[in-house]
């Protein structure tokens, strides 16, 4: 194997999972860089996070997501209570025109409860969001090593 192979592909097995997760665009919403963090063995819970731009001239609303990987599914927010930090579960995430949010850790994020099996590091799952004009669209959710520790979901306020 030539040396330019060997580095073709050692670049190709060392470049982070995120880099061959799917953006989406539907209409003028576009969805980039869906991505959960690995959970521990016995996690019953984990978050799915990624950023949607609405490039339109009209607001747009994300009403829910659901996906195979959990049992349920909620929006969150994180807000700090005195000294506390709280996720609380969102009726809709607004999206107005010409703007981009974030679903990132300590931000809102998609809540998974009730896992059907632990989050590992390489696998994918697929994730279908319903927005209020946009309707449904699936996205391709893959699922990174944690970099660092994670919110322990399991004690966080609900």
């Amino acid at each position: 194997m030539s040396r330019f192979r060997a580095a073709a592909l050692t670049a190709l097995l060392v470049v982070p999972a995120v880099a061959w997760a799917q953006d989406v665009t539907r209409g003028d919403l576009k969805i980039a860089k869906p991505w959960a963090r690995e959970t521990a063995r016995m996690a019953r819970a984990g978050g799915a996070f990624m950023t949607i731009e609405n490039t339109g001239s009209t607001p747009d609303k994300l009403l829910k997501a659901s996906s195979p990987a959990a049992a349920r599914t909620e929006v969150h927010t994180v807000i700090q209570d005195g000294d506390v930090m709280r996720m609380r579960e969102v009726s809709a995430l607004d999206l107005a025109p010409k703007s981009k949010v974030e679903l990132k850790p300590g931000g809102y994020h998609v809540m998974l409860m009730d896992l059907k099996a632990p989050l590992k590091a390489g696998d994918r799952f697929p994730m279908t969001l319903t927005f209020e004009k946009a309707g449904e669209v699936t996205v391709d959710i893959v699922v990174e090593k944690m970099s660092g520790p994670a919110p322990d979901h399991d004690k966080m306020k609900h």
